[in-house]
């Protein structure tokens, strides 16, 4: 059944496994599919991936027995969802030359379904029971917490701070599944659908640069991988262990500042805005940690990416952000923007005396960790 967080236009490495039925003659593909106990289900529906997400490509109507069938091509191994009425998804991948079976009972709750002439289809068919598994760990995570909200009468910040860490401690053991399924299968285009859906790429972001380097070369016919790893590299000079690129930006004063003025010091490179919802629900955080650790080491350089000097300013004073702040007014555009690569926000680098990245995007608990381990290792 679907449960992939990122759907990209794929296509994989032209090493054949095979097609099922020598009949077919390599210039399309075939799903042949029978539906047990459909009920008044009697429309099945075909999507394929592209850029732009899932398009329907093709319709079906099922005969008396539940079957139905669809020709296509893809010259490259695509993603294809059947679609049940609208009951169920399912997912498959197809390359022209195979005749691939398709079975499912519909009365089965788990939508379990089987797949016959497509190796590629009962990867992602594996990787989905693997991660349905911690779907349903949150789904039932998310009805227990339903049901103390419902008891206490109202969210509390006590409930919060039971639940928050249940959740993220899931969500963090579906993550380190989703990478060891994929460096497991480094071969397989799957493993690279299986990476896509990693729910929190900027957390992950050293693994995913190491996993386009270890795809490299393996499916040179591929737009989306191809695409993917060239992020991956644009990202890399500016992951944990490089050295931090310099800048100057205009200060609050219209004096510069240079992110070489801190050197020799620890510095938090923090990128943020008025607007953005999420920064301003961490800075919180941020001034507590930076009041904790500020005697210690700690520096901090804000660069905002508002266009407004005045918002700017009124966020700065809102949140009592106590330390060095500059912007190009750019939004994503401004040159240090670009040079960072920021493409969401919010966004941190931690970097060393020595001018070192030692960490990313760290917030929440994950920086107050840092930190401790960081500003108090001497008393350790």
């Amino acid at each position: 059944m679907k449960n992939l967080g990122i759907v990209f236009c794929c296509m994989i490495l032209l090493a054949a496994f095979g097609c099922s039925h020598p009949s077919n003659n390599g210039a399309n593909f075939t799903i042949s599919g029978k539906v047990t106990n459909p009920g008044s289900v009697k429309k099945i529906y075909l999507y394929q991936a592209d850029s732009a997400g899932l398009n329907m490509v093709d319709s079906a109507t099922m005969d008396n027995e539940g079957k139905f069938k669809f020709t296509r091509t893809s010259a490259f191994a695509n993603l294809f969802d059947v679609k049940v009425g609208n009951v169920a998804i399912f997912d498959l991948i197809a390359k022209n030359g195979e005749d691939i079976d398709f079975s499912t009972n519909l009365s089965d709750s788990t939508h379990t379904y089987n797949i016959k002439g497509s190796a590629e289809s009962e990867k992602i068919k594996d990787f989905n029971k693997l991660n349905n598994a911690y779907g349903n760990q949150i789904k039932s995570l998310t009805q227990e917490y339903s049901a103390a909200v419902h008891k206490e009468g109202k969210e509390t910040d006590a409930l919060i701070a039971v639940y928050r860490p249940k959740f993220q401690q899931v969500m963090a053991s579906q993550s380190d599944a989703i990478l060891k399924f994929a460096n497991d299968n480094k071969e397989s285009i799957a493993a690279f659908y299986a990476m896509m859906s990693i729910t929190d790429p900027m957390k992950y972001e050293a693994q995913m640069v190491a996993y386009a380097d270890a795809i490299k070369g393996k499916f040179i016919d591929n737009p989306a991988v191809q695409r993917f790893e060239k992020q991956m590299a644009d990202i890399a000079p500016v992951t944990v262990g490089h050295k931090a690129p310099d800048f100057a930006a205009s200060g609050l004063d219209g004096k510069e500042v240079k992110l070489s003025d801190f050197k020799g010091k620890y510095v938090l490179l923090d990128f943020w805005a008025s607007w953005c919802g999420p920064c301003r629900a961490e800075n919180p955080n941020v001034v507590k940690l930076y009041n904790q650790y500020k005697g210690k080491g700690l520096n901090i350089l804000s660069i905002s990416l508002d266009v407004d000097k005045k918002d700017w300013q009124q966020a700065i004073n809102q949140d009592k952000l106590a330390w060095n702040h500059a912007s190009d007014l750019k939004r994503f555009d401004g040159p240090t923007e670009l040079a960072y690569h920021i493409q969401a926000i919010p966004s941190n680098f931690m970097i060393d005396p020595q001018g070192n990245i030692v960490a990313k995007n760290i917030m929440g608990s994950d920086l107050e960790q840092f930190l401790n381990k960081t500003f108090n290792k001497a008393q350790q």
